[in-house]
């Protein structure tokens, strides 16, 4: 029921209400058409779809990608905790808490607005930096070869990708144009189609009857509408399929797989 009531809202009711006062208005001025349903799949049903499909392979990408970036911040990690001869336990921990600060910062980028993307973009370069850094103080001058070094800078360059790659993702939306022509026949269709409902309410029994069909018709165009909304941006913690960032969880496992170094 909670994920049902996720794609109810106010334009829910503002376009069965347009809907129903059509049909009203047409039965009772005796309005009516046959009009083609051909219309309502051509302009609302397919942009809206392709819009929902297009969305949803971008949340897959972020998804893909936060995988990745997740993954070789961990190999980083393991580099520091298992090569040296000699692990360091304050290479660890200081590589392990800048892994939670980057984390954070991308948490923050990506769920705050868009006009804040350059400011918190900067936070997220910043600990890629320190990241950077630590490679050199923490792993090469005390004494990890630097063959292996440059391994761990590898994997820091891939982070680096999968976090451009997912920022692009938050930056740029499916085509707007297509939702916008989507969202004035959504608003149009309802309107228009009133006389059709009151054609289709001569074939019912009762009176009440002949608003099944409207309120149906426009409560699967708006919901349709909401759910391709909510998959519009996979961070903004919106929808049921949104992508977590989940800091805590990934500092906990971290911390978990330090066990056996000094500090812990």
């Amino acid at each position: 029921m909670k994920r049902l009531l996720s794609i109810i809202n106010l334009k829910t009711f503002i376009i069965v209400g347009v809907a129903v006062a059509s049909t009203f208005f047409s039965i009772r001025y005796d309005i009516t058409a046959n009009f083609p349903l051909t219309l309502i799949a051509t302009a609302v049903i397919f942009p809206i779809v392709f819009s929902i499909s297009g969305a949803y392979k971008r949340r897959e990408t972020a998804l893909n990608h936060y995988a990745d970036l997740k993954a070789h911040g961990k190999a980083i990690f393991y580099a520091a905790r298992d090569w040296p001869e000699k692990p360091s336990a304050s290479a660890v921990l200081a590589i392990r808490e800048e892994l939670e600060l980057l984390l954070d910062a991308c948490r923050t980028l990506f769920m705050s607005p868009k006009r804040d993307m350059t400011d918190n973009a900067l936070a997220v370069y910043a600990s890629f930096s320190r990241l950077s850094r630590l490679s050199r103080t923490e792993l090469r001058q005390k004494g990890m070869p630097a063959g292996e070094v440059s391994r761990t800078n590898q994997f820091l360059s891939k982070m680096l990708v999968s976090f451009e790659k997912i920022k692009h993702v938050f930056q740029y939306r499916t085509p707007r144009t297509l939702r916008a022509f989507a969202d004035i026949f959504i608003l149009l269709l309802p309107l228009l189609y009133g006389p059709y409902f009151a054609h289709l309410a001569k074939d019912y029994s009762s009176p009440y009857l002949s608003y099944i069909v409207p309120v149906l018709f426009a409560f699967v165009l708006v919901s349709l509408d909401n759910i391709q909304t909510h998959l519009e941006n996979p961070f903004d913690q919106v929808g049921e399929d949104d992508v977590t960032i989940n800091v805590e969880k990934f500092g906990e496992r971290l911390r978990q797989q330090a066990c056996d170094m000094e500090e812990c």
